[in-house]
């Protein structure tokens, strides 16, 4: 297996639609999958995208969290993760929430980002499979983030307001300034996390 080479914003991968899967269980794809795993752990990421390794076809792998609301402030989560082919997203509302996210090919930036609050989705497994899932918050948000990559979208185009764009080397003050200003629990939902999808 190999760490592959993540592209960045610009990279004509990243801006075009993804091609479908006819079959995920072939050889070809099982050693994609596995290379794609070993390179979202070697980047600490929550997903991936086969875009972002420059192959341009509709796969997508994620770690998402598990849903434990008894689970206590602080308290490690267990993630699952998940291995989708020809994903399809249908939002469950019109609701929309705002969170903080990252990305590996758009690095040293985080931006909040609008994502519709609860999600269907549905895909083929590696093996050929298929997953169907009803999923809100974080997860959603995880799952939307990663197929938006296989349409050519990357995060900053789904931002209503760029001013919420901002280096990770200066997220810390933008938070204190925010703070100061009252600013800053508008800009976080209720119980949402502040953490990168993809970095």
């Amino acid at each position: 297996m190999a760490i592959l080479k993540i592209a960045r914003m610009g990279h004509p991968v990243l801006r075009r639609r993804a091609e479908e899967v006819e079959d995920p269980d072939t050889p070809e794809n099982h050693y994609l999958v596995h290379n794609m795993i070993e390179t979202m752990a070697d980047a600490r990421g929550l997903g991936l995208a086969a875009p972002q390794v420059h192959v341009s076809k509709r796969v997508v792998i994620f770690h998402a969290p598990a849903d434990e609301p008894n689970r206590a402030p602080g308290e490690s989560v267990e993630r699952e993760l998940t291995v989708l082919f020809n994903p399809i997203i249908e939002p469950m509302s019109d609701e929309k929430v705002f969170g903080w996210e990252g990305c590996l090919s758009v690095p040293d930036l985080r931006g909040k980002v609008p994502r519709h609050a609860s999600i269907r989705y549905r895909g083929l497994t590696l093996d050929g499979g298929t997953i169907e899932r009803t999923v809100h918050g974080m997860h959603a948000r995880v799952v939307q983030h990663e197929c938006d990559h296989l349409d050519g979208v990357l995060y900053p185009m789904q931002m209503t307001d760029l001013s919420k764009l901002v280096f990770d080397s200066e997220f810390h003050h933008f938070i204190e300034a925010a703070d100061e200003m009252d600013e800053f629990d508008d800009d976080v939902e209720d119980g949402e996390e502040m953490v990168d999808v993809d970095t």
